[in-house]
């Protein structure tokens, strides 16, 4: 990580986890990283926290990677992260690979194609597909900052991935109400180096970050 962050010019601060993967936050300078938090308790993989100084005030980014076998665990982590991190006070990104889908999107067809190791992923005890952990952000004050219209699918990409995506969207960028008054919609970044240097597509916005009663930049 202190490899890709020199030569990317940017400062990162790395939560490692117990059972799964890591994840991290990145930050090219004048912005820099503060009050920066490890999260694993209740977590398969981690969370990463830090606060970023802007004009516009303290920012606060968590990344985090949600379990992605089990929906009820999932479900319950991000309730959890919901708790901890939802606010109508200040400006918070919460922002990563989620591993869950949407309640607005109809997934029939992209969990048809899925085989039924896979699929049982995605569906709730009863049978219905689940999407508990995004309706528990949502609920607890959260924006997803996706524009709507078509589902843009985040993964797998062209070069990556396997059986156990079906042109998903499992990506995410929400944030509390006054970022998302702030931020441009989301979108995915396709093509290039994105179809080979992850399994998943980035995910991409533009904030506004700016003193109030100063020019947008």
């Amino acid at each position: 990580m202190r490899e890709l962050a020199d030569a990317l010019g940017m400062t990162a601060h790395l939560a490692p986890s117990v059972f799964g993967q890591p994840v991290a936050i990145l930050a090219r300078p004048p912005l820099t990283l503060t009050r920066t938090r490890v999260v694993r308790w209740r977590l398969h993989h981690a969370a990463a926290s830090a606060v970023l100084a802007t004009d516009a005030g303290p920012l606060t980014v968590v990344s985090t990677h949600l379990n992605p076998f089990s929906p009820y665990r999932r479900m319950r982590e991000a309730r959890w992260l919901a708790a901890r991190y939802a606010t109508e006070r200040r400006m918070v990104l919460l922002a990563g690979d989620l591993n869950a889908l949407d309640p607005e999107t109809d997934h029939s067809a992209a969990l048809s194609r899925l085989r039924p190791m896979y699929r049982r992923r995605h569906l709730t005890p009863q049978g219905t597909v689940d999407t508990r952990a995004i309706a528990a952000f949502r609920d607890a004050g959260f924006i997803d900052l996706w524009a709507g219209g078509p589902d843009p699918g985040t993964a797998p990409t062209t070069e990556g991935g396997g059986p156990e995506f079906s042109e998903m969207r499992l990506d995410y960028l929400l944030a509390s109400r006054p970022l998302a008054e702030r931020a441009a919609p989301a979108r995915v970044i396709r093509g290039d180096e994105t179809e080979y240097a992850s399994d998943h597509y980035p995910v991409t916005a533009e904030l506004d970050l700016t003193a109030p009663g100063s020019p947008a930049r």
